[in-house]
């Protein structure tokens, strides 16, 4: 359904008395510096934009939608301790993985052969499948999807380059190693890969993990995630110029704390708006006792393992090391008793667009997160689920309404366009106000019509009006009022 403006004299009426609403608020003046948010996509994961709100208005976190399985890791050079997932698109998705497996029959955790780095490609990142290589040999046979092998297998974990002075056979880089550190890897096809170097390019950790690796426009240098010990697993990161040389590994800040101990990172910079940093990161919490008869065999081979549980967390940043960790999971295990053990929710490194199910609806968000089939058996899955766009997190409130203002921010372009969506009786209105959080006319409540719908990129309009050409480059302030309504982000073009 298309959100429209309604012109009823009698909503119109209505919309007035908002003005007047104990939540339609004023601002309080700001004597700091507005931000200046240019013309990039602002989303509503934390508070940083907004100054004041009525306590009608919550950031509610929302979870992903389970969809088919993605891949079922059952091939003799795969197994049941598959994982480590890394998902990438460039003229194709991409996904890598370590295959591995465990025989616990015996009541030992027995490896039945070394770990290896998996291939899988897909033209939609619905669809994948296994191409045979042809580059390794595993049980007398090259006809396997593996392309890595040796102590880098346990976690190795690529990256398309985005420098732009990247080296044509260097497209792709990658991260690989446990107890000696982390290897750099190249390659020029995302395939055939080699080392950078012979020693370990980072070597203060713990690397049995999935530590990760990426360009970071913002700071015009590589950053790098990986897991090491400070009450538990917690996470480290440097930054590099070359990818071989680098700075001396800090401890992440968290706000208000770190909820558990985390595992796994998944921290890049979100696609939609590269000056914000997403992290999903393995949740892990330890000793909670047997669930089901699966913890209990697991068990008999290790207790830990047995009793220790994951799932999938979230936490956001605008600087890359001080991350705002939110309390709840992004992803539970749910009703099937199987993936109530340690190895669920090893979400995959890497967000990817995909085509929705529904004819005209816009592109999904999709991850990739470890399913059924860990420990026990001949292999585990990984599943898909979908977010709307930019759908982590919104600010939103209940049908008696609410409202909330941002703090004064300068903008480029001439237009605001919103991702929102609401009920059939919920709507959103806006208005723009000085910087002292006074209204501009031509920009109040009344001059903007209600918008109901669902859209992730809908223009805005006052009287009839997109054009805000005459505000651009002016400190001012944005006032959403929200009646049963989910506000995701919003962008000036």
């Amino acid at each position: 359904m298309r959100p429209w403006m309604t012109s009823c004299p009698c909503c119109l009426g209505w919309f007035v008395l908002l003005l007047a609403a104990p939540w339609a608020l004023a601002a309080a003046p700001e004597t700091g510096e507005p931000i200046r948010i240019g013309s990039r996509r602002e989303l509503l994961v934390d508070d940083y934009l907004i100054d004041r709100k009525d306590d009608a208005v919550a950031l509610q976190m929302h979870h992903p939608t389970p969809r088919e399985m993605a891949l079922v890791l059952d091939a003799p050079w795969e197994g049941n301790s598959s994982g480590y997932f890394t998902v990438l698109r460039d003229d194709r998705y991409r996904m890598y993985y370590r295959g591995h497996n465990f025989d616990l029959s015996k009541g030992t955790l027995a490896d039945t052969h070394p770990e290896v780095t998996c291939y899988a490609e897909s033209p939609d990142g619905i669809h994948w499948t296994k191409p045979e290589l042809g580059l390794v040999e595993f049980g007398g046979s090259k006809k396997n999807n593996i392309i890595v092998t040796g102590p880098a297998s346990h976690n190795f974990c690529p990256m398309l380059d985005a420098n732009p002075n990247c080296k044509p056979d260097e497209k792709f880089k990658g991260l690989g190693g446990t107890g000696g550190g982390l290897f750099a890897y190249k390659s020029a096809d995302g395939i055939h890969w080699s080392l950078l170097t012979e020693k370990p390019v980072v070597t203060e950790g713990a690397f049995d993990s999935q530590n990760l690796a990426f360009w970071d426009p913002n700071r015009g240098s590589y950053v790098e995630y990986h897991r090491a010990f400070r009450d538990g697993r917690d996470i480290m990161t440097s930054t590099s110029a070359d990818f071989l040389q680098w700075t001396a590994p800090k401890w992440l800040a968290y706000t208000p704390g770190r909820i558990t101990e985390l595992y796994t990172n998944q921290v890049s910079p979100y696609y939609r708006a590269p000056h914000v940093y997403l992290g999903l990161p393995t949740r892990y919490v330890a000793g909670r006792g047997w669930y089901s008869p699966l913890n209990e065999y697991v068990s008999k081979a290790d207790r830990r393992c047995g009793t220790d549980y994951t799932d999938t967390g979230f936490m956001t940043s605008r600087d890359s090391e001080t991350f705002h960790v939110w309390p709840e999971a992004l992803v539970r295990p749910g009703p099937v008793e199987d993936l109530w053990t340690y190895g669920f929710g090893y979400t995959a490194w890497g967000m990817v667009e995909t085509k929705s199910d529904r004819d005209g609806a816009p592109n999904d968000l999709s991850l990739y997160v470890t399913d059924v089939g860990h420990w026990r058996g001949k292999g585990n899955s990984i599943r898909r689920y979908t977010l709307r766009l930019d759908g982590f997190v919104s600010a939103t409130a209940p049908l008696a309404g609410g409202s909330f203002v941002t703090k004064p921010i300068v903008f480029d372009g001439k237009e605001l366009r919103i991702n929102f969506e609401t009920s059939v009786a919920g709507s959103i209105q806006i208005a723009i106000q000085d910087a002292d959080g006074k209204p501009i006319p031509g920009f109040t409540l009344a001059d903007c019509p209600s918008l109901f719908g669902n859209s992730v990129d809908y223009p805005v309009r006052f009287n009839g009006k997109a054009d805000l050409a005459s505000l651009a480059g002016k400190p001012v302030r944005l006032q959403f009022v929200l009646k049963d309504a989910d506000l995701y982000a919003f962008q000036f073009k």
